[in-house]
């Protein structure tokens, strides 16, 4: 790949705007054997909590008829137990790496920080902000203003690394939500991640996913993943990266044109792990037919029709 595919975000420089999303490439070093892990931009590992959590009850995924239904349930080793097996192995490639952060209460995402901190090989964090709120009744971080506001600026308290703050798409708007978190020390904003929904097995009349309710992602929500980027590209002056149901090079470029720096590729690696590396080479492919000399020419380029 060329040099027109490079980026910086955040400060960090990356080889071509295509990153392996959370949740959907392991801890990345699963992956190593199968795929050039030195070709990606960045990878985001697996969500890290402050303690190991073995997820949701099966079933867990359900494949619908134009993307993926799952409900993991964040089963992740810990934070600790990553920073000692896995992250030793990832210090050896050149591509960033990104921890992505959880928790039900602010303390949780405080916690996972501080031990990342001293940990040597990360590039920065990505804070997942669409988990309940267990000391204030179950509300969602990523739905209320000051919950949102008051975990941003906690962790930005403590991280010395860039700060991306992944938003969720289950909100009335996201545009003012995005700029509580810009203006609350992101350094970055992701967006979107999965949109809650139900699978029913008409014959049992059950759910098909066992936790009852599941995240939809996929190609089915990458027009309302698009719109949203480009909302909040032009609500806040950090960068955007942009995810929702990207499969190949034309979609990433989608992406970018409604306002994204880079791009996260997540259902597609699960029917193909090297799906971002592919992406990123069609992507190469549209700039050089579309005569485009930098990839970076592509963000914010969307012309609204009057």
């Amino acid at each position: 790949m060329s040099t027109r595919l490079s980026v910086e975000l955040c400060g960090i420089p990356l080889r071509n705007p295509v990153i392996a999303a959370s949740g959907t490439f392991a801890y990345g070093i699963e992956l190593a054997s199968i795929v050039d892990l030195n070709a990606l931009g960045a990878i985001v590992v697996k969500g890290l909590s402050r303690e190991p959590m073995n997820g949701n009850k099966p079933p867990r995924l359900w494949e619908t008829e134009s993307g993926m239904m799952n409900s993991i349930g964040l089963q992740n080793i810990g934070v600790r137990a990553f920073v000692a097996d896995k992250l030793p192995a990832l210090r050896q490639y050149r591509t960033p790496i990104f921890a992505n952060v959880f928790g039900n209460a602010l303390e949780d995402y405080e916690e996972v920080v501080r031990v990342l901190e001293d940990a040597e090989g990360l590039a920065g964090y990505e804070l997942n902000v669409s988990c309940p709120n267990t000391k204030h009744g179950g509300v969602f971080f990523s739905n209320d203003p000051v919950l949102l506001g008051g975990v941003v600026s906690a962790v930005r308290r403590i991280a010395k690394r860039p700060l991306l703050v992944k938003m969720s798409p289950n909100v009335s708007a996201i545009a003012p939500l995005a700029k509580v978190a810009e203006e609350s020390g992101a350094n970055a904003i992701s967006l979107v991640n999965t949109f809650i929904s139900l699978a029913i097995d008409a014959r049992t009349r059950r759910p098909r996913i066992g936790n009852n309710f599941g995240g939809l992602s996929g190609p089915a929500i990458k027009p309302i993943a698009l719109r949203m980027v480009h909302e909040v590209y032009r609500a806040v002056k950090v960068p955007v990266v942009g995810l929702g149901g990207i499969a190949n090079g034309m979609d990433a470029a989608e992406f970018m044109i409604a306002g994204a720096t880079a791009v996260e590729v997540g259902t597609a690696s699960f029917w193909d792990p090297t799906s971002p590396v592919r992406i990123a080479k069609e992507l190469e492919d549209f700039l050089i037919e579309e005569r485009v000399s930098r990839v970076t020419e592509l963000t914010g380029s969307l012309q609204l029709n009057s």
